[in-house]
């Protein structure tokens, strides 16, 4: 069986380098003939063998979508479907889900069997096979390997990744409660299973956009924080003025449209509006000086009047009382169409996880968090950490469908990534550095919009002058 070293070394051989995402494809496959074929047909003057070098894949893409408003569709999120919190009664009914689904991508891609048939029979020992688990436990070993604990519906088997072996650089991010598939073999005494490769849900490799079939533009947007002593009100007002002149026909807005109310302990020494109405009414006055023909989607972020607990429901009608009539309500997540496009917004509070359980993560890489979300198809999946999650009977932060955009914020430092044709936008803020954040090193990206052609998928990021205060 190759590994990725191997993979990587056939191709410089022939003076070619080679994507990562070629190289992951074909250690799935576990076919070797599939990599001489590959280097028999790249084109003359390939330089970096990409997918489309792989012979007899081709892109795909879901076709022409029907909508039930030809400009703005909300195809999850909207008002009312979050539903109430259940106490414990749901818990098993929404791991199960997580189970089922992004177990279900997994298999899309290799066979697996249960974790309990793998154990119990003998015929399997030493024999190389894949199972397919969520991850219970992750640790490290005393000698430097990597170990974990999986679970499925039948049993639980504990993983190890060895250091001297290539699959132990993707395991190194393995986090809690992400559903995974592993190929190896079992030892000799059926305790320990011997991991040689890790699969993971993740966009496939021959996803392609859905493009706009007529003009469009669209601008997004997040953490306005108004109220706050360190909103940008000036730098609001070029965006408004730029706004009117632009052809842009939708805003969208991931949440923290406010900095609310005792979110934190202090926080009332730094507000400059103390009434939690008038900030949203202040808010929604802001709105109203912002051209009419622009559909605006608004999503809640944790600074919000919503639950804390995600998914979180719209913001209610007694705090949106004047807010323009071209507002859209959603809740967050949301997955809204617009004009086909499909844009997944998310505000972002589980980076705050993932920034403490994968290595090398940080504030100022909100693009590889977005990444990290779509390798896994979850937008939350470590439960029980920072990011309070109300467990229903279905786990709706799963990515599914895939969406063109995925639109995120929380961190306020913005950020563009595009990963196996998705487009992630974290579009910083409207907030100098608090407090919180000189204390956090955090440097935040100020009075920053992203704007997106709907044809071309093309982002433009757009700065409205924001110059930070020296000592």
């Amino acid at each position: 069986m190759l590994d990725a070293q191997q993979i990587a070394l056939r191709f410089l051989r022939t003076k070619l380098q080679v994507h990562p995402d070629v190289v992951q494809y074909i250690l799935e496959q576990d076919n070797p003939d599939l990599l001489e074929r590959i280097i028999a047909q790249v084109p003359p003057d390939t330089v970096v063998v990409t997918s489309k070098c792989i012979p007899g894949l081709d892109t795909l893409r879901d076709g022409t979508r029907f909508l039930a408003d030809p400009t703005v569709d909300v195809v999850s999120g909207s008002a009312g479907t979050s539903g109430g919190i259940n106490g414990t009664a749901d818990f098993i009914h929404y791991f199960r889900d997580r189970y089922q689904r992004l177990g279900t991508m997994i298999r899309s891609r290799c066979g697996a069997m249960p974790i309990e048939g793998l154990i119990r029979s003998t015929r399997y020992r030493q024999e190389e096979c894949t199972i397919i688990g969520m991850v219970v436990e992750v640790k490290s070993t005393q000698n430097g390997h990597r170990i974990a604990a999986i679970e499925d519906p039948t049993g639980t088997i504990s993983v190890l990744f060895r250091k001297d072996r290539p699959v132990f650089s993707v395991a190194e991010r393995l986090i809690h409660d992400e559903v995974i598939g592993v190929r190896g073999k079992l030892s000799h005494d059926g305790k320990l299973f011997f991991a040689e490769h890790l699969y993971r849900p993740d966009i496939r490799i021959d996803n392609t956009p859905f493009k706009s079939d007529r003009a469009g533009r669209a601008v997004f947007i997040s953490d306005i924080h108004v109220g706050s002593n360190t909103f940008l009100e000036k730098e609001w007002g070029r965006f408004c003025d730029w706004l009117q002149d632009d052809p842009a026909g939708y805003l969208l807005i991931a949440g923290d449209l406010v900095d609310g109310i005792g979110v934190y302990p202090g926080q009332e020494h730094e507000l400059l509006i103390k009434n939690i109405y008038e900030q949203y009414d202040r808010f929604g006055e802001m709105l109203r000086d912002l051209p009419s023909r622009v559909r605006i989607i608004i999503s809640p972020g944790n600074h919000d009047v919503v639950r804390g607990a995600e998914p979180q429901p719209v913001i209610p009608d007694a705090f949106t009382k004047k807010f323009p009539k071209n507002c859209t309500l959603v809740e967050n997540p949301a997955l809204v169409n617009l004009q086909g496009v499909r844009v997944l917004m998310y505000h972002g509070r589980s980076i705050d996880d993932m920034i403490g359980l994968i290595p090398g993560a940080s504030y100022d890489k909100s693009g590889q968090m977005m990444e990290e979300m779509l390798v896994r198809r979850h937008l939350a999946p470590a439960y029980g950490r920072k990011t309070p999650i109300a467990a229903g009977r279905q786990d709706r932060l799963i990515i599914d469908p895939i969406p063109e955009i995925l639109h995120t914020g929380h961190v306020h430092v913005s950020g563009i990534t595009t990963y196996r044709g998705v487009l992630g936008i974290n579009a910083g803020t409207w907030q100098s550095q608090t407090l919180f954040q000189k204390q956090m090193n955090v440097n935040p990206t100020p009075a920053e919009a992203v704007a997106v052609d709907l044809q071309t998928l093309r982002p433009e990021i757009l700065s409205f002058g924001y110059k930070p205060q020296t000592a």
